[in-house]
Formats: C-alpha cells, sequence, structure tokens
C-alpha cells in the first residue's frame, strides 16, 4: 500500500542504477517480482516521485472518454484533455530523450446523435503542441471482438459499421526515440518466400517508385510489419484477446472470486512496442495498468517494469499474470 505525499517532497533521493529496479521513496509496492514493481496509489503521485529522464518506455491505456460511464472511472469528453495533460507532463518528464509513450485511446460516438467524437484527435494536438511530444507514428489496434456499438445506430437502426480498431499514438520526447523494427519483424509470405528464391526484376512502378533487384533478400529476416497491430505476431508471448474467457488470468480470477477487470488489452499490444522499442534493461511504466498485462509482458521479455492502478481488486488479481 502507498502512504500520501506532498508535492513539496518531490524527488528525494532514489536508489536507481540500470540494471535493478527503481525504489520510489515514501511508495511500498503492493507486490513485487524479480523485474518489478505494482503500485497501488494514484499513478499522478506516482510519477511526480520519479526523477527526470529515468523511464525508457510508458506503454498505457488509460479510461476513454466514452459516452457510457464505466466501473473502472472516465473522465467526461468535455474534460478528458484537461483531466488527462498533467500526467502527460510527468511522462514527458520521466522519460529519457530516446524515449517513447505508446498511448492506446478508443474514440466514442457524440451524445444523442451518430456522429464520432474529436476528443481523441484534440488530445493528440495537445499532447504535441502544448506538453511537447513528437508523433513518431499513428498506429492502429484491430480488435474484431469490439462490440457493434452504439447499439442505436449500428444494430437497431443500421446508420453506421462496427468498429474494429483502436487508435494507438506512438509519441516520442524527441524526434529520434530508440526503436528498431528487426525485433517486430514478421515471417515472409509464401509469396515473398518465392519473390526472394526466384529474385525481383528492376522496374520503375507507376508510382515513381524504383523497384531494383537488391530488394529483394531472405537475409532481411521477416517482412516489416504495418502499423496496424494485431495478435499475429511470430512468437506465442502471452497471447490472448481483451475478451478472452479461458486465458490463465480469467481461469484464476475466476477460481479466487476476484473481479476480472473489464477492459483488458491483449498480450500482443503491449509486446509488439516493447520489442519495437526497447532494449537489454531498460524501464517500462504504465501508471494505468488494470490487469497488469504490460508488466507481464515486461517480466517475460526481461525487461524492468513499474505498474501502478488505483483499484485493489484489479491489483490483486494481476497477481496471476506473474505465476
Amino acid at each position: 500500500m502507498s502512504t500520501s505525499r506532498s508535492s513539496s517532497a518531490r524527488q528525494p533521493s532514489l536508489v536507481f542504477h540500470r540494471e535493478t529496479k527503481l525504489e520510489i521513496p515514501n511508495f511500498t509496492p503492493y507486490f513485487s517480482t524479480t523485474q518489478g514493481d505494482a503500485y497501488l496509489a494514484d499513478s499522478l503521485d506516482i510519477l511526480k516521485a520519479l526523477p527526470d529522464n529515468s523511464l525508457n518506455v510508458v506503454v498505457t491505456s488509460p479510461p476513454y472518454a466514452l459516452h457510457f460511464k464505466k466501473e473502472y472511472g472516465n473522465a467526461e469528453k468535455v474534460d478528458y484533455i484537461a483531466w488527462f495533460l498533467p500526467f502527460a507532463r510527468e511522462i514527458f518528464r520521466t522519460l529519457a530523450d530516446d524515449g517513447s509513450f505508446v498511448l492506446n485511446i478508443g474514440g466514442s460516438y457524440n451524445k444523442g446523435t451518430p456522429t464520432r467524437s474529436l476528443y481523441h484527435f484534440k488530445l493528440l494536438i495537445e499532447l504535441v503542441e502544448t506538453v511537447g511530444f513528437y508523433l513518431a507514428q499513428e498506429c492502429f489496434w484491430y480488435n474484431p471482438a469490439k462490440m457493434p456499438v452504439p447499439a442505436e445506430w449500428v444494430t437497431v437502426r443500421r446508420m453506421r459499421i462496427r468498429d474494429s480498431v483502436e487508435y494507438v499514438w506512438w509519441l516520442s520526447k524527441t524526434p529520434w526515440p530508440k526503436a528498431n523494427n528487426r525485433g517486430v519483424l514478421k515471417p515472409y509470405s509464401k509469396d515473398m518466400e518465392r519473390l526472394n528464391r526466384k529474385g525481383i526484376e528492376a522496374t520503375l512502378r507507376p508510382s515513381g517508385h524504383h523497384i531494383r533487384s537488391s530488394f529483394s533478400g531472405i537475409e532481411a529476416g521477416g517482412s516489416i510489419p504495418p502499423n496496424v497491430i494485431d495478435e499475429e505476431l511470430p512468437d506465442d508471448l502471452l497471447r490472448f484477446g481483451n475478451n478472452a474467457a479461458n486465458d490463465p488470468y480469467t481461469k484464476r480470477c475466476k477460481e479466487a472470486g476476484l473481479k476480472i477487470h473489464p477492459a483488458r488489452f491483449p498480450a500482443a499490444l503491449p509486446e509488439f512496442f516493447l520489442k519495437l522499442l526497447t532494449g537489454a534493461g531498460d524501464l517500462v511504466l504504465d501508471p494505468f495498468a488494470g490487469s497488469n498485462t504490460t508488466g507481464a509482458v515486461a517480466q517475460a521479455l526481461d525487461l524492468r517494469w513499474i505498474a501502478v492502478e488505483s483499484v485493489e481488486s484489479y491489483l490483486e488479481a494481476s497477481r496471476f499474470r506473474f505465476e
């Protein structure tokens, strides 16, 4: 459990070594593993306690500004930007110069009409123009399990189609974040393998792109993935969708009679970005940890991690991810 701390006591001496965990004074982890610590606390308090430039990657999915209130808490759209910016400023301060901030955020409809809210685009503009982040790349999480909502527009009046993607803003503190797409290469398709064996003839496409014979080459190790993240990654780390009913976390929650977090994201999402953006010994933070998928993926990848969650039942159940 954490203890409260005033802003005037900000940043006392911290124990911080590149290859060990970061200890935060005046806060005691709710539970710990060999690689990380989970805190039951207000994430803004934890962020304010962290030293400058101490984090390598922040991966998170905060409560969205949805039309309907959720039990895990979500700000109204009209208040969302003002609510989120204090967190963003602290994330910017605590990131290393080559660090990245990966923000998963969903869209929503305007109340009473079949039109879309712009709140997440407005937030992106504020993160860049007010806080100082750079937009490294806009990405999308393909989530075919999303429900056909709002029901009035999608399934009753049949005026709109079902959403199946969510936005993922990849932001950076400088224009040059640490990144290497070799960490997320996908297996070649059968057609690409055949082309690599045959070789590609040099040509000029109608678009003006010069295709050279050196374009192909199986030695590249795989194909560069698109900016649409799904669950089709080469290896099997902790692969389950956010609505899985038979994954180990869900099974253990049911056995223990603990509340299952209602808005989990799949391991494939943090896995993709941690493989893309981190190196050995890096420190990862999820300030809205929920069921702590990010921490579990970081642990499996031998990265250090910090998770912060304000709902004790969610944090208690997240222990199951490390069994």
